[in-house]
């Protein structure tokens, strides 16, 4: 029972709605599910996707085309309708997913209430007014809110079978990572290529980052409009460049490094979510399909002198991924630890770890 507002997307990925929920990159918005079929794999509790407690709410509502099913799954222990009241996130199901996508795609994603009511009876007119108040996710500083309120460390790898998370026992590199909203999955990626992670929070500054000695540093993901979140965090970044540290960046973390490197970063009308983007790397020719969830970009026609586009997005040409010439930093717009997704960008987790091999070599 209740009501949230937030910003309507649609994902149209077929698997993973509960790592989709769980997102921090979510916050504040609402996600309609595209796939009819949702919540026969059920929930449990290794696949939340939040790292910090500050980003369990992650996505403010749900929207279901059929209503969820009953959970068919070893692994589940709970069912998706009794997982989202646990969560107090509202869920809606019955609507035409089909004409809502319709109308985000021609119109862009609309700023809405989302409410649920046990007697059926709303005051309409309070919920629309709720809605049109709702400032939007432009200008909007996020991070702050899904962020760690502490330092934290990380060592475990992907969830495999039959065994799940293990343990990384003899770490071959330190990696601090900045979190604007970090996904378990990406901590995990970084444990499967030899890396004990250091959670710091959003606002760190350089100087925190680099008294850990960290072999690399990752900027992760994570939800909001990146020149807000920018304001605080580009000039570290910055700082954090000029040291000559290995640094990978992921989705905001992509884009706040545009940011730093003097790069320009503007709404998109629809936004990409979903699992099944295909993406061009161009130093390869080859083409990925990638996970995808974010409602910004940077604008490559701002692109400075000595940062290379090396990803594009092959549904609309946008910007997907960063290299600055010379220095061993890179970042890539789409998600290469997936969950869920495919697996054709975790190849991008090893070129990180071979630039830090790289780094401590010379050292």
């Amino acid at each position: 029972m209740g009501a949230a507002d937030g910003e309507v997307c649609f994902n149209t990925a077929m698997t993973g709605y509960q790592e989709i929920l769980t997102d921090p990159s979510y916050a504040a918005q609402i996600v309609a599910f595209t796939f009819p079929h949702i919540g026969n794999v059920g929930a449990n509790d290794e696949d939340v996707e939040t790292s910090s407690p500050a980003a369990a709410a992650a996505a403010r509502g749900a929207v279901f085309r059929a209503r969820p099913t009953a959970p068919s799954n070893y692994r589940a222990t709970d069912d998706l309708n009794a997982w989202l009241k646990k969560r107090n996130v509202i869920g809606l199901a019955g609507l035409d997913t089909r004409a809502l996508t319709k109308r985000i795609r021609e119109q862009g994603m609309p700023n809405a209430v989302i409410a649920h009511s046990p007697d059926g009876k709303f005051d309409l007119e309070a919920l629309k007014a709720r809605a049109a108040a709702w400032p939007g996710l432009l200008g909007l500083d996020l991070a702050k809110e899904v962020t760690t309120a502490q330092t934290y460390t990380v060592a475990e790898t992907r969830w495999r079978w039959p065994n799940g998370v293990e343990e990384v026992k003899a770490p071959k590199f330190t990696v601090v990572v900045l979190d604007y909203g970090v996904k378990r999955n990406i901590l995990r990626a970084l444990g499967d290529v030899g890396a004990k992670c250091i959670v710091l929070p959003a606002t760190a500054k350089a100087e925190d980052v680099l008294a850990h000695k960290p072999d690399g540093v990752l900027l992760s993901n994570g939800p909001g409009d990146p020149a807000a979140t920018g304001a605080y965090a580009a000039p570290e970044i910055k700082k954090l460049v000029e040291s000559g540290t290995p640094i990978m960046g992921v989705c905001l973390g992509h884009q706040m490094l545009g940011l730093a490197l003097g790069a320009k970063t503007l709404k998109m009308p629809q936004g990409h979510h979903g699992a099944n983007h295909p993406v061009k790397d161009n130093a390869t020719g080859k083409v990925e399909i990638v996970s995808m969830n974010h409602g910004f970009a940077i604008d490559a026609a701002t692109l400075p002198k000595g940062v290379k586009q090396t990803h594009v997005s092959l549904f609309d040409g946008s910007n997907c991924g960063i290299e600055l010439e010379g220095k061993p930093v890179f970042s890539v717009q789409h998600h290469p630890e997936a969950s869920p997704g495919p697996q054709d960008s975790h190849y991008l987790f090893e070129r990180f770890a071979a630039l830090m091999g790289k780094k401590k070599k010379a050292a």
